[in-house]
């Protein structure tokens, strides 16, 4: 029984010792489980999007990631933002692959030499990096220049052929074997990237992508965008800063016109708010931005509510100006450009406002608008209307002014301009306030 006993213990011990090694096995194969992270590059290319991939790697690398793939679809946008973002890549430990969906444009293009690897979707395109200006024209040579070198580098990086990074952003380049003759920008298919060595391999989707990787039994983890991360990509726009800023200026200016804080103000407000809010989001506006904005909002409202010699308003106007500025998320000349927008609309508007509904506001209380209107009843003589035509006669001589007698009551009154001597007999002309007018009746006893 005994010997029994000693088997079965031999048993559990073998039986428990296996578990053991299974589990042990189980956690080191998890351990050392592949991660695919799949951030997207999608719509414009601004700061808002450079936001968010920063995150989005940042948090890639902290979760040990064995790769990164960009999934791109984007027309460009912002030269400053594709060159940060591009640095972001280039800085990454983990390695990277561009995965073209649909289009890579301009920036987009740009963005995607940076990565380790390109892979395209049939059908998918890569070019037309021409940098242009707001208005859409071709940029100036120096800015062309800088973008052209760039273009070159990070075609250099992966060691693929320049020229046809400098051909999607130089149109003097001729490439009529890519449909790129002299005069237009080069863009490229993804049978044609892949030829010329602008793309390592075709696929279809995500699993055939991963198969090319070898990264088949990885786990696949999406990046997805936060709702304040869309409320930055949007608000950081250059299309909707100006609006926002119109917005912002408009409806605070407005609220000085009408009586309470009503739709005008909380429009303002919330323009203002969604602008500081984005850019913090996105990393642009500091605590020292939004400090600034509220201590010239602070400054405003002293100089209205205790007017003095305007040092607190322009003081304020500055500091909320200067909180703008620092908080921009483009360069210094097109935030002043969005700003003079801004004035231009918030003046016009304000005009109109004016012209069409009065002036309406609490500031309306500040200011005496009054006038002393005899309609109101605001008389300093009461006008005694039925003298008019009534004669009497001069007591003094009328040079132009002087008394005449009527009814046996002495009146102050001005000739009509010229002498009248006294004891003439005058008619009574006009007779407005104070001012009575007579004029020297003629007849045959005074000629």
């Amino acid at each position: 029984m005994k010997k029994y006993r000693i088997y079965i213990a031999f048993i559990c011990f073998i039986c428990a010792f296996a578990v053991a090694c299974g589990n042990d096995k189980i956690l080191q194969a998890e351990e050392n489980k592949e991660t695919v992270y799949f951030i997207p590059v999608e719509q414009e290319v601004e700061r808002g999007l450079e936001a968010f991939l920063k995150r989005s790697l940042l948090e890639a690398e902290k979760q040990g990631a064995t790769h990164v793939i960009f999934e791109v679809n984007t027309p460009g946008g912002l030269v400053n933002a594709a060159g940060n973002i591009a640095t972001i890549i280039r800085d990454t430990s983990i390695p990277t692959t561009a995965f073209i969906v649909k289009d890579a444009l301009s920036a987009g293009a740009y963005i995607s030499l940076n990565a380790d690897e390109i892979v395209m979707t049939p059908g998918s395109r890569m070019g037309a990096a021409a940098i242009i200006d707001q208005q859409g024209n071709m940029a100036d040579d120096k800015s062309v220049s800088a973008w052209l070198a760039d273009m070159k580098a990070s075609a250099e990086l992966n060691d693929r052929d320049p020229v046809y990074a400098l051909a999607m952003a130089d149109p003097t380049i001729d490439l009529p074997k890519y449909g790129a003759e002299r005069g237009k920008l080069l863009t490229l298919t993804a049978t044609q990237a892949k030829e010329v060595g602008y793309a390592e391999a075709i696929a279809e989707n995500r699993t055939e992508l991963l198969e090319y990787l070898n990264l088949s039994g990885a786990e696949i983890i999406d990046s997805e965008i936060t709702l304040s991360e869309r409320i930055a990509r949007l608000v950081t726009h250059p299309i909707i800063v100006p609006i926002l800023l119109s917005i912002g200026s408009l409806g605070l200016v407005l609220e000085l016109y009408s009586p309470g804080f009503g739709v005008p103000g909380i429009m303002g407000a919330s323009a203002l708010f969604l602008f500081f809010f984005g850019h913090a989001i996105a990393g642009f506006a500091g605590w020292e931005s939004i400090i600034l904005l509220i201590a010239g909002m602070v400054l405003i409202l002293i100089e209205i509510f205790t007017p003095g010699f305007g040092i607190f308003g322009v003081s304020g106007i500055v500091a909320v100006l200067l909180s703008i500025l620092m908080s921009s998320s483009t360069t210094f000349v097109d935030m002043l450009l969005y700003l003079f927008i801004a004035f231009i609309v918030t003046l016009a508007a304000s005009v109109l406002y004016i012209r069409f509904f009065g002036y309406k506001g609490f500031l309306k209380k500040l200011v005496l608008t009054d006038a002393t209107k005899s309609e109101l009843g605001y008389v300093t003589n009461e006008t005694n209307e039925d003298i008019i035509g009534q004669t009497g006669m001069t007591v003094t001589p009328l040079r132009p002014s002087g008394i005449i007698e009527l009814d046996n009551e002495r009146l102050d009154v001005v000739s009509e301009g010229g002498f009248i001597d006294k004891g003439k007999n005058v008619i009574i002309v006009q007779s407005k306030g104070s001012r009575i007018s007579v004029r020297e009746l003629k007849n045959e006893n005074n000629e």
